[in-house]
């Protein structure tokens, strides 16, 4: 797993250069650090419901605060699109990927329409293995009556 302060830089509330900002900044500091757990937190949840389906970890977006740190306010997880090798595997990878896309509890419009696209993609995965379904022969249950002959 991936460590967020080193990659944000971002410390906690309170810090001296913080005690020295006026109030109107410190607000805007107290909201960029609420933005960046905001934005952290729904990278997070993607990255656990993608698994092995996320390229790479999560990319963010930064905005300098007025102390001088770095804040996370936008962020994404890039998740393979590739299909499985059978139609069942493609199902297995389009349900995981709609899992990922929904796993925030606020997904954006972005994580919607990967939903849509991922749902998309079970139907049709969905499609095939009813047809392959339907083109395998029937096994019918045999049953083999012998004649009673009086004897």
């Amino acid at each position: 797993m991936f460590d967020t302060t080193a990659i944000s830089g971002v410390s906690g509330p309170g810090t001296s250069q913080q005690k020295r900002l006026p109030p109107e900044q410190l607000e805007l500091v107290a909201k960029l650090e609420a933005r960046d757990r905001e934005v952290r937190t729904h990278e997070a949840a993607h990255m656990s419901a993608a698994g092995a389906l996320a390229v790479g970890g999560p990319q963010f977006s930064y905005e300098m605060g007025p102390d001088g740190k770095a804040y996370a306010i936008g962020g994404e997880v890039k998740i393979s699109y590739s299909p499985g090798q059978t139609p069942e595997e493609t199902l297995a990878r389009a349900e995981q990927m709609r899992a990922a896309a929904d796993a925030p509890c606020e997904p954006s419009g972005q994580d919607l329409s990967v939903a849509a696209r991922a749902a998309a993609m079970e139907d049709q995965a969905r499609r095939q293995i009813l047809q392959e379904h339907q083109k395998r022969p029937a096994i019918a249950n045999v049953v083999h009556l012998q004649a009673l002959t009086p004897g």
